[in-house]
């Protein structure tokens, strides 16, 4: 049956052209909104490739600063590029906040606009009749429903690239806040981020056997002799009788150890030019951590592993999986739980700073059990930037990172394999089946060769260029005499010396692993031996202290005692020799090293 109008209303042909305005004006109002999206996401992508936050520019100019700290012309290029980066970065703020509120005004108009068209078209009189109304309605409405649905997924898409696209400087939680509004007033201290300049990390002594991993300091000062009794040559002395094993690492003017007792685990800070305790502080109630401390062996303890730095934080970890890291005033930048390693003797793997991260090695159990990890964390904030699954068995090597031609590798022991990681992404680049034992040496990269010892078995050099397996194929010498189980190798890139548990020292040549000489020293030996350019620093398990020559014919140059037990590898920091006993941190030295003390971190 045919339709039939109802009697018009007075205004129909004004309701008409009103109408027809209102859907002129959704229509600008939706291209208008087309135009702030695109506008929006266009600004966004610029800010991506030019953050002021992350000016390059800014970041050498601060890296010269550490350097030449007295600069005053350089301060001030500094707080000129500082503010205009402010500048340019409130004005990205002002510019997302009014395209928000012009796209939310827009939106409101678009829907208002289109409600009232809608409205008043169905208020239009037609004067006929209409046979097809219900199929014109039907049409009509179904054109509405997709042009609704058109603008809604226009105007979502636009609003999920933004949400979508990283790099914003803004924060990204509001435990973020405080950090972002320091960096705006421009106190970034201990929160920048960024890698330190390479040669800065390299004058330190930021983890466990020194940058590298290799404990020489090629600009060193040789060794001399001193006297505990008496006090000569030795600039200071600080209580450690906190219980732990791992090593001294030194950042500029600051010393950091670990320690654990049965009911409480703290990192301790000292002043580097004075002995004094900068600063204690515990590591506890970290979601997770279990009230049931492991069972461990008495010789690992809990604070077995040496701490690390990246010049702006101190990480540790200790046997329970806990893992923290402190600024340097001493204040938690973050704590987690990894949870409890399954280690027969306990967890005694090092930390390892590289560039802006930190990456932990944490093997346990059976290697059928694939509970083994190699972690990258970020540094400032203790996010996983990738992780790994490592088919080993627990170990306790310490895995060293190698800049070797093809890019840099870490380097990782767990028995019976060595296996390379890249270290950007954790790809697994090649693997060696080489080792047997219980593996507690750690590797080095000497030469362009990756050495690895096999406890009581055989050192072997293995070039790192290949891919997949190659035992078969890249193991360039072995060695088989005298290989230690507890200590790992010292090079000064020519020879590496070895040194055994029961006392002997030997020495290989670095390139082709023939053996030069080989020692009986007559101590017990726990501590990896330090080389400071020519001489060889070799620490006894009972207190005993031997200098010998770093050169192709043994020398010994002094030998004494220090009346306490060492059980930790020394640290060395530019003409400062920095030994931890079983009682005492001990800073050695000449006494004009306290006036040429590095400049401390700004």
């Amino acid at each position: 049956m045919a339709a039939t109008s109802q009697t018009p209303p007075v205004n129909a042909p004004e309701a008409r052209r009103a109408a027809r305005l209102f859907w002129i004006t959704a229509a600008i109002a939706a291209i208008f909104c087309v135009g702030v999206i695109i506008a929006l996401v266009i600004r966004h992508v610029q800010s991506r490739v030019d953050d002021p936050l992350k000016s390059r520019e800014l970041i050498a100019l601060k890296a010269r600063l550490l350097e030449t700290p007295q600069d005053e012309q350089l301060k001030e290029q500094i707080r000129a590029l500082d503010l205009r980066l402010r500048q340019v970065y409130f004005r990205q703020i002002a510019f997302q906040a009014a395209g928000a509120w012009l796209l939310l005004a827009g939106g409101a108009l678009l829907v208002w606009s289109a409600r009232q068209a809608a409205r008043l078209e169905a208020q239009v009189y037609c004067p006929r009749l209409v046979t097809d109304a219900a199929e014109r309605q039907d049409r009509l409405a179904g054109r509405a429903r997709r042009a609704v649905i058109g603008m809604g997924a226009l105007a979502g898409l636009g609003l999920v690239a933004l949400a979508l696209s990283s790099g914003t400087a803004l924060p990204e939680r509001p435990d973020q806040i405080g950090k972002f509004l320091a960096r705006l007033g421009g106190e970034e201290g201990e929160e920048a981020s960024g890698p330190m300049p390479a040669a800065l990390f390299a004058a330190n002594w930021p983890r466990f056997l020194g940058p590298t991993g290799n404990a020489y300091a090629s600009n060193g000062v040789p060794f001399e002799p001193w006297d505990v009794a008496t006090g000569a040559g030795i600039l200071w002395r600080a209580s450690a009788t906190n219980q732990g094993f791992n090593s001294p690492i030194v950042w500029s003017n600051r010393v950091f150890l670990s320690g654990a007792e049965q009911q409480q685990r703290e990192v301790f800070c000292y002043d580097a030019d004075s002995g004094a305790l900068v600063w204690r502080r515990p590591v506890a109630n970290i979601p997770g951590s279990p009230a049931q401390l492991p069972e461990v062996a008495e010789g690992t303890g809990l604070a077995a592993p040496s701490m690390a730095t990246d010049g702006r934080r101190a990480f540790v970890i200790f046997g329970n999986g806990d893992l923290a890291a402190f600024r340097f005033d001493g204040t938690l930048a973050w704590a987690k739980h990894l949870g409890v390693p399954k280690n027969a003797y306990g967890h005694a793997t090092s930390l390892v700073p590289w560039q802006d991260r930190l990456l932990v090695q944490l093997d346990q159990g059976q290697a059928e059990q694939n509970r083994s990890r190699l972690y990258a964390f970020d540094g400032a904030t203790g996010r996983i930037v990738w992780e790994r699954t490592r088919a080993v068995p627990e170990s306790w090597a310490t895995p060293c990172v190698a800049d070797t031609p093809v890019g840099p590798q870490i380097i990782t022991l767990g028995g019976p394999w060595v296996i390379a990681y890249a270290a950007m992404d954790g790809a697994e680049l090649w693997r060696g089946e080489v080792l047997m034992g219980e593996i507690a040496p750690s590797p080095i990269y000497v030469g362009g060769l990756v050495l690895t010892p096999s406890p009581m078995d055989r050192l072997v050099a293995l070039r790192p260029d290949g891919q997949g397996n190659v035992t078969q194929s890249h193991v360039a010498w072995t060695a088989e005499d005298n290989i230690p189980d507890i200590t790992s190798p010292a090079s000064n890139g020519e020879l590496v010396f070895l040194a055994t548990t029961y006392g002997t020292l030997t020495c290989y040549d670095a390139g082709s692993g023939e053996k030069q000489w080989e020692q009986e020293l007559e101590i017990e030996i726990n501590a990896t031996p330090a080389i400071a350019r020519d001489r060889l620093l070799v620490l006894g398990k009972k207190g005993e202290v031997l200098i010998a020559k770093a050169a192709r014919e043994f020398k010994e140059v002094a030998r004494f005692d220090m009346g306490e037990p060492i059980l930790a590898s020394p640290a060395l920091l530019s003409d400062r020799l920095f030994i931890r006993t079983t009682k005492t941190l001990f800073c050695i030295g000449a006494k004009a090293a306290q006036s040429k003390a590095p400049e401390k971190q700004p």
